[in-house]
């Protein structure tokens, strides 16, 4: 345990390392705040399509830019866009995602096959690779984080209003549409950035499991929210630093990140039936 200790403390010496934990605790804070509204709407598949699409978003940002993070990001808002305007129609999101969500990845491979130098900036993206997080990719996840958890503060009430009971929430005036698109907005972003830390294959450990962790725990809405960040935080920022003192185990911190979250989870449905008994 010393031993491990000491190995973590010793590689917080090195820029790599302390960029990476920062790059965590962003994505964890702004994933803890979108989560509760992704699990309130039920757009765990919306999650998981913004997640995958990211990677041809990336590679057409290095085709065009020679920059796969400004890429995905601007990709994030057409993706966004394009989810609200064929999704509008409600029980119709699920099928517009699935419809972008196949032509996106065809059209990633594609594009790919048009870049000719190191094309790991993309494949990051799939994968994760929070220890590649450059000073200038931290700037970008900090602005990204600060703009996101400003909306998500601003508009918390009427978008956690028009996320529980839409209906009622459009009869009285709450703009549900334009909250909505900005909720996808956000989302999609949001993914964006955590897909730079755990992958698109991994995104749902931080986007929908601490919010489904913290339901277990309260139905009070701030309570959720304010576990839902914790948990987040515990698994970014505690699988990392494992990582660190596993190191020569070769296991990405990608997976101690989802290990950590899903036993979270599973602590909080135990904890849920022990008190129901």
């Amino acid at each position: 345990m010393a031993r491990a200790v000491n190995d973590i403390w010793t590689y917080l010496h090195y820029p790599f390392a302390q960029h990476a934990l920062i790059a965590a605790t962003l994505v964890a804070l702004v994933s803890g705040l979108i989560a509760p509204f992704v699990a309130a709407r039920d757009m765990a598949f919306a999650v998981h399509g913004s997640a995958e699409l990211a990677f041809p978003t990336a590679v057409a940002g290095l085709l065009l830019f020679d920059d796969a993070l400004t890429g995905a990001l601007l990709g994030s808002v057409l993706v966004a866009i394009a989810i609200a305007l064929l999704g509008s129609r409600r029980g119709d999101g699920n099928t517009a995602i699935g419809v972008i969500l196949a032509f996106g990845l065809g059209l990633g491979v594609f594009l790919l096959s048009f870049y000719h130098g190191y094309a790991s900036q993309a494949t990051n993206i799939l994968f994760g690779s929070i220890v590649a997080v450059t000073g200038r990719d931290l700037a970008v996840l900090g602005v990204v984080a600060a703009v996101v958890s400003l909306l998500v503060l601003v508009v918390y009430r009427p978008l956690f209003f028009s996320s529980v009971d839409p209906e009622v929430a459009e009869a009285r005036g709450v703009p549900v549409r334009i909250l909505g698109l900005l909720f996808v907005l956000m989302l999609t972003v949001t993914v964006t950035e955590v897909a730079q830390v755990v992958g698109t294959l991994l995104v749902l450990s931080l986007a929908i499991t601490p919010a489904a962790a913290a339901r277990c725990w309260t139905a009070a809405p701030l309570l959720v929210t304010g576990l839902s960040v914790l948990f987040a935080l515990l698994a970014a920022d505690g699988g990392f630093l494992l990582s660190l003192a596993f190191v020569d185990s070769g296991v990405k911190a990608s997976v101690f990140i989802t290990f950590i979250s899903f036993g979270l989870y599973v602590v909080a449905r135990v904890a849920a039936v022990v008190r129901r008994v």
